[in-house]
Formats: C-alpha cells, structure tokens, sequence
C-alpha cells in the first residue's frame, strides 16, 4: 500500500470513527447497551443477513430525530453519493412491499426497521467494526488498528426491483445492477454466450447468501474478461464499477487499484437463467479478489439481491 492509500484509509477510519463516536455519546444508557457490543463477539459480529428478521443493534425507530441524523451521518460515511440515494431508496420500498402483500403479509415492512451496532470502542489504534441492516440492506466495515478500511459485504437489495404501480411507479432502485448485465450479454455472439451462460436455470437466491466469507459457493465460470472485445469488456469494467462505487470514493479508490494491481483478465462473467426480460436470472463477475453476485428471480423476477465483497 502506497502512502496516498494509507492517507486515504486512515482519514476514512477517522472520519467513521467520529461519527460513530458522536452516535454513542448521543444515545441514553438503555440505547448504548443495544447499539454497542464486544469486538471479539465474532458470532455476533459474522451474523449479517439481508432478510427480514430480529436483529442487533438499536432500530431507528427506537431512535430520536437527532440520533438518526448521526446514524444516518455514519452510514453515509461508508457510502459513495448514488449509493446512498440507492439505500433510501431500498428503504422507501418498504411501504410498497407493505401494501403489494396485504394485512396476510408475514413480515413487518417499515422504512425504520433498520439497526445500527458498534462492535469494539471506535477511534484511534483501535480495531472495530459497525453494521448498518435491515431488509435489503447490509453495509459492513471493519476498521483495523485505526488505519485500515475493510469494506465488505456490502448487499442491496430491491422489492419490488420495478415498481408497477402507484405514485412511484417505474422506481428502479437497482437500475444499474440489471441493465448493464443485460446490456453485456446482448453483446456477446453466440460462441460467447455459449460460454457465458453456464445454467438455463437460475438459482432462488445469490449463492453466497450470508456466509461470512466466500469460499467454495462459487468459482471462476463463464466468459474470462480477457476473451471479449475491448468495447464487451468496457460494458464489464463499468458494471463493476457499479458495485465498487457503492464505496465511498477514497475506498473505491483503493478497490480500484486492488482489481489493477491483479489482472482482470482472469475474471469472469457467468449468467444463469433467461435471457429475455421477465425470465429470472442470475450473474456474478468473479476475480481472484472480489465478487459482484446478482440474483433476480422471486416474485415473477422483479425482486433483486445483489451484493459486492472483497474477497481479501
């Protein structure tokens, strides 16, 4: 790591640390004992989901207007601008969701069911980590010795992926995720497809789903970046921009030069499922440093999960 890269990281680990710190100190005593726990609780800490279901950490419903302005302030320290866009709109999709499923719905959907958790003492030398999630929502940072920036997973979510009716009809909260993938695939001629596509059928969900470290779930299937043209592999590049811009720049940019720093010629684009809009589908890009997984296949195929890992 250059010293530029080391400046990025450590004024990130600072400027999360402040806002984190200021989160604490806003908060009563009975809140502090939800929102803060033990950094060596690794049970605790490796138990992320993106599903609908009890969590840790304080909710912001259990928060007043002043506290979840600086819950908000810290997420958005781990956010690049159109990702925070993208998480408020996730969260506006609750509602939706409230009312496409009725009152036999089996979930609560609530726009402030989402839970924020410290895990360690933030600041200085320290190493720490926080968790922003609720339904559709996961963003992970673990910050080492104060210096180091480690941002994974990072998982958003969508449903319904398109809205379809009512006064935010047309809503895509996901847009980029689906349409540059679509748009890489119809490049490809149909030797490429071939190897490109590895299964008719798409699996129910991301493979990964919550592990906390990829492992054997998936591996380099597909097309290599290596063997499509300069323009297939731009549309490539940028879908992977998509997913590493949900950083903030200074981490993004650090995630830049990781992928540089190791060739990409070794990565791969698999697709599963159909093709045609509609038909559910699967990708991933996979390099030997970082994992871009998508899956749209419930509720008729208008329902995303879709999550970036770094895979060091």
């Amino acid at each position: 790591m250059n010293f530029e890269e080391l400046y990025t990281q450590i004024d990130t680990a600072n400027r999360m640390a402040e806002a984190a710190t200021a989160f604490l100190a806003s908060l009563r005593s009975e809140q502090a004992a939800k929102a803060q726990m033990a950094f060596d609780n690794e049970a605790a800490r490796h138990d992320w989901h993106y599903i609908p279901r009890d969590r840790l950490g304080l909710s912001l419903n259990e928060m007043e207007a002043h506290q979840r302005d600086k819950a908000f302030a810290l997420l958005d320290t781990g956010l690049g601008e159109q990702a925070r866009s993208k998480a408020r709109a996730i969260m506006s999709l609750e509602p939706i969701l409230a009312e496409i499923e009725g009152p036999e719905r089996r979930f609560a959907r609530d726009p402030d069911l989402y839970d924020l958790v410290i895990f360690g003492t933030p600041g200085g030398e320290t190493t720490w980590s926080w968790r922003f999630e609720g339904h559709h929502i996961s963003v992970n940072y673990t910050i080492v010795n104060g210096s180091f920036v480690a941002p994974t997973p990072i998982f958003f979510g969508a449903n319904p992926a398109q809205v379809r009716h009512g006064d935010r009809e047309g809503l895509r909260a996901l847009k980029e995720e689906q349409d540059l993938a679509r748009d890489l695939l119809a490049s490809l001629d149909g030797e490429q497809k071939k190897v490109a596509i590895i299964s008719a059928d798409a699996p129910d969900d991301i493979l990964t789903r919550n592990v906390p470290r990829v492992g054997e779930e998936v591996q380099i299937e597909g097309l290599l970046l290596k063997d499509m043209t300069a323009s297939q592999r731009n549309v490539a590049t940028t879908l992977i921009d998509v997913y590493i811009t949900r950083l903030p720049d200074p981490i993004a940019d650090v995630q830049y030069n990781k992928l540089k720093s190791t060739s990409l010629d070794t990565a791969a684009f698999a697709w599963a499922g159909g093709v045609n809009r509609g038909e559910g589908h699967y990708y991933r890009l996979l390099g030997s440093t970082f994992l871009a997984e998508y899956d749209c296949t419930q509720n008729e195929a208008n329902h995303i999960h879709a999550v970036w890992r770094d895979l060091t």
